[in-house]
């Protein structure tokens, strides 16, 4: 089992920075894909952004050249720094682990808020 614990959200000003945290508890050694999600209100949870088997990264369209995905393996963290934010942005964001055609798990999700 992986237990995640998301931190950093909040609220920001259109044109701000957010730095997301999501910290993870228990075997992570046969996990390859660590991500963040977001789902705004009435909208469908998608993918923001995704590190593959440690090498590939993936960023959905919306904030591709505004976010950046890292890790900290030998914390087993992951973070998503999110600059130049809009108010299309505003969502609950959710941190992701999962093994491809695997198990997936997931945080509780933090609430990043842009105000325009």
């Amino acid at each position: 089992q992986v237990q995640l614990v998301e931190s950093g959200g909040g609220l920001v000003q259109t044109g701000g920075s957010l730095r997301l945290s999501c910290a993870a508890s228990g075997d992570t050694r046969s996990i390859n894909v660590r991500g963040w999600y977001r789902q705004a209100p009435g909208k469908q949870r998608e993918l923001v952004a995704a590190i593959i088997n440690r090498t590939t990264s993936k960023y959905s369209d919306s904030v591709q050249g505004r976010f950046t995905i890292s890790r900290d393996y030998d914390k087993k963290e992951v973070y998503l720094r999110m600059n130049n934010l809009k108010p299309d942005d505003t969502a609950v964001y959710y941190c992701n682990f999962g093994v491809l055609r695997g198990p997936s798990y997931w945080g509780q999700g933090t609430q990043v808020t842009v105000s325009s």
